[in-house]
């Protein structure tokens, strides 16, 4: 007969299998710490958020913040939920129904609703927010506007800017309003080359410059907020023009004119600008006259309307007649372009920017008025071998039956040649002998 199987029932062994259960349970929460472990993590610069604050505003009143409005949180958390937080998941509160009214205290609420139950505890540093309590007012001020750092496109110039609206009114704290000096319309003209509407920014300021933060103000602005009307004018380089009336002494002929300086900045309308080739400056009567006239001219005077000058400071020029002895000529010859010969190795010489030397020759006639120097106007240098300021003897190379009337020198800076890599001068400098 055969042997019955033996029937097993949970209960057997049951205070083993409850040890067992539990041992599993203990182990398994051993290995999660082990590999998600409960830590602690700080977020920085949480901004806190006030409610109910219509219990202050509703009586007529107002407040503001003394310090920060944002706080540190320290969440504490497993590994994997510290790994996927953000600052932007944490919501920092203050209740203005649970201030101090003693003090001004307001307790700060952390909350992170993403996570909700996923996190051990969530808590503000400092855990208060301070509240001051005080009487609302307002201020009007006057727009101005500024365009901070930012420029019109080369060849352009910033005209007129009219803000609108001309005025601002401002709401808050009378602690606040009383530090405020000036409201400014901050706008931003880079590469503007065209009239322009801009939408401005409002910045208040308080007298020493610094910015106020408009955290708790109010204004009057809506949703139309600041627009400015932006003017801009182009600029352009124009010579001056130059006429004579009348006959030079019997012997003298008139050559000619210079001005100094040759041309002036002006601005305007882009059409008007564009139409003006030059500048007249009254006539000057040569009459009788056996040398050169000079004449002190105000430039401004004499621009059409709707230009002006750029610099001011330009406004008064020195305008000549050319008037000289039949058989001769004077010729204004830059400095720049003479030719420097033989200078040793290792010089460099210099001169001052837009210096000019005069020469002036005799001779026929039309040979004098067809003489042309361009390139035949040189100096040695090769007697000036250490540095120092030197007046160097000019050469002209001029044709034959034609005479320089006078030795002329110009005056040059000989200097040791700088160091490749060096600082670059902002003086016109000739490097190479030839």
């Amino acid at each position: 007969m055969a042997q019955k199987m033996k029937k097993y029932k949970f209960t057997d062994n049951l205070g083993l299998k409850i040890i067992a259960v539990i041992f599993a349970a203990f182990l398994w929460l051993i290995v999660v710490n082990l590999d998600n472990p409960v830590s602690t993590q700080t977020f920085s610069e949480v901004p806190v958020t006030i409610i109910n604050e219509d219990i202050i505003l509703s009586a007529g009143d107002t407040y503001q913040v003394l310090g920060e409005e944002k706080v540190s949180v320290v969440v504490s958390a497993t590994r994997q939920v510290r790994q996927k937080l953000t600052k932007e998941d944490i919501v920092a509160t203050a209740d203005i129904k649970e201030m101090d009214t003693s003090t001004g205290l307001v307790p700060i609420k952390i909350s992170i609703p993403n996570y909700a139950g996923k996190y051990e505890s969530a808590e503000a540093a400092p855990r208060n927010l301070q509240i001051q309590r005080e009487k609302s007012g307002k201020k009007v001020l006057s727009l101005t506007v500024s365009t901070g750092d930012s420029k019109v496109r080369d060849g352009y110039i910033l005209g007129d800017m009219t803000v609108n609206p001309d005025k601002v009114t401002i709401t808050g704290p009378e602690s606040i309003l009383d530090q405020i000096d000036r409201a400014v319309a901050l706008i931003d003209v880079e590469g503007l080359a065209k009239d322009s509407e801009e939408t401005a920014k409002l910045g208040l300021y308080d007298i020493s410059g610094n910015p106020i933060s408009q955290t708790r103000l109010g204004n009057n602005l809506g949703e139309g907020g600041i627009t400015v009307s932006v003017e801009v004018l182009k600029i352009k380089s124009v010579p001056i023009s130059l006429s004579v009336s009348g006959t030079p002494a019997e012997g003298y002929k008139y050559t000619g004119y210079s001005s100094e300086p040759e041309t002036v900045q002006i601005y305007g309308e882009k059409d008007v600008v564009d139409k003006i080739e030059e500048i007249d400056v009254p006539v000057i009567d040569v009459s009788g006259a056996s040398q050169p006239i000079q004449k002190s001219v105000n430039i401004s005077e004499y621009l059409p309307e709707g230009v002006q000058l750029v610099d001011e400071k330009t406004a008064n020029i020195t305008v000549t007649a050319m008037v000289e002895e039949e058989g001769t000529r004077t010729i204004n010859f830059m400095v720049s372009s003479i030719q420097i010969n033989n200078l040793a190795e290792g010089l460099q010489v210099s001169y001052e920017p837009d210096a000019e030397i005069a020469l002036r020759f005799s001779g026929d006639q039309k040979a004098l008025e067809m003489l042309d120097i361009s390139n035949a106007v040189s100096v040695d240098m090769s007697a000036y071998v250490v540095p120092g300021v030197y007046d160097v003897h000019v050469d002209v190379d001029i044709p034959e039956g034609i005479t320089l009337m006078k030795k002329v020198t110009v005056q040059l800076t000989v200097a040791e040649k700088e160091q490749e890599g060096g600082n670059e001068s902002d003086t016109n400098t000739e490097q190479k002998g030839q």
